[in-house]
């Protein structure tokens, strides 16, 4: 596996080994030992999440204050527009937002640690979007962050207004959320 520097600190890009031939194709999507020794931390993942999502779909920006989660996020189907926003006060990127195409046909899987939000548009006609997280859902804990808040002006790659949840369409202003350390 190959580790990617995007252009937030500390979230990855990871690229497997790919094996394929006329049959089809193999990778080791995650191993602990490896991951280990490309992020630097031995995580503990102890939720697997699979969202299936239609085209213009868009999810997020969410993160949970108490309990924050590391997470392995990869597309197994179709395509998707993966954001993350630097939510720790102390980062030199607070702030700041980076994007990125995650797809089934690349099987790349980006790795956001806690401190970020992170939400995602669906590119194609329908995607499913896996991701393993470093701590348990507390819905008490979750925040949102509007996912067209104009300090953060994230460009969303849509095809015109975007399918979002209620709690979505309520989140709070970036200049009023709260953030880590």
């Amino acid at each position: 596996m190959k580790a990617i520097q995007t252009a937030l600190p500390d979230v990855l890009l990871l690229e497997p080994k790919v094996f394929g031939d006329a049959r089809g194709f193999f990778f080791e999507s995650f191993n602990r030992r490896v991951f280990a020794q490309i992020i630097g931390i031995d995580a503990d993942f102890v939720q697997d999440n699979h969202c299936r999502s239609g085209k213009n779909v868009l999810r997020g920006l969410h993160y949970q204050i108490r309990q924050p989660q590391g997470k392995m996020v990869r597309v197994v189907r179709g395509r998707v527009f993966d954001v993350v926003v630097d939510l720790r006060k102390a980062s030199p990127a607070f702030g700041r937002w980076a994007g990125i195409e995650l797809s089934e046909q690349d099987h790349r899987q980006l790795w956001i640690p806690p401190g970020f939000a992170h939400g995602f548009a669906v590119l194609s006609e329908t995607a499913d979007f896996l991701y393993k997280t470093t701590d348990y859902w507390a819905p008490e804990h979750e925040r949102c962050i509007r996912w067209d808040d104009p300090d953060l002006g994230i460009e969303w790659p849509l095809e015109g207004e975007p399918l979002v949840s209620a709690k979505d369409a309520l989140g709070t202003p970036f200049s009023q959320a709260e953030y880590f350390p």
